[in-house]
């Protein structure tokens, strides 16, 4: 199943069934201080973070077209993974990100095309982008279904939104480790690392259209579509 059924039946666990920590969240001060105190652990571009998710990014990312949202871009990983016609635009709500994003990456810069932002309230106008993109991001929003449907409203209605994210392992002795790590990881970095991504997405109006999973079913990739508008 690759629609909102696998969503509703094949992850059926909401978030927070495992460990409690599910429905917790930090405020976004916490989690800028949370960030901004372990940037070189949560930088996507890292050696670790490569060997673990280069694979999915480029398979996912290289789907994105036209004018293209990065929500919650972190240090700009994702560029790399995006077709090199696209007109990109990255918002994070913690600014240590984006100044590494800008080193990065000449042409990113400071109020032009790297914005600072909180993902639940973007300061964008409605169906502003073909393809809204965003990569491990769910598991440290206050309130996650929030933030995917201010990914909906500023997707124009035949744009996709391509979500690429981490949580529960199927493989049963590793999902045991992640719950019982979960706390201290969400305590040292505000993420909720066992999380059931396609479980959240469900709770959202956006329309699943694809899903698929990898490495011990610890990453997914979803492809989902803005619901109809009148």
């Amino acid at each position: 199943m690759t629609t909102n059924e696998s969503a509703r039946h094949g992850h059926s666990h909401a978030i927070g069934d495992h460990d409690g920590i599910g429905n917790r969240s930090k405020s976004i001060p916490g989690i800028q201080d949370a960030v901004a105190d372990h940037v070189d652990e949560m930088d996507g571009s890292s050696t670790v973070n490569r060997l673990l998710t280069a694979r999915y990014r480029r398979r996912h990312f290289a789907r994105a077209g036209g004018r293209v949202l990065d929500v919650a871009c972190g240090t700009g990983t994702n560029v790399e993974y995006l077709p090199d016609d696209v007109a990109y635009v990255g918002v994070d709500i913690c600014p240590e990100m984006l100044t590494r994003a800008a080193d990065r990456f000449e042409y990113l810069t400071r109020g032009e095309s790297l914005y600072e932002m909180d993902a639940q309230d973007l300061a964008f106008d409605d169906d502003s982008f073909d393809t809204v993109v965003s990569s491990m991001s769910t598991c440290m929003f206050p309130d996650p279904v929030a933030a995917l449907e201010e990914m909906a409203r500023v997707c124009t209605p035949d744009g996709r939104i391509l979500l690429l994210e981490h949580g529960r392992s199927s493989v049963g002795p590793i999902a045991r480790l992640q719950d019982w790590r979960a706390e201290p990881r969400y305590e040292k970095t505000g993420c909720r690392w066992n999380q059931e991504p396609l479980a959240i997405v469900s709770r959202s109006e956006l329309t699943v259209e694809e899903s698929n999973t990898g490495l011990l079913g610890m990453v997914t990739m979803i492809t989902a579509r803005p619901p109809e508008r009148d």
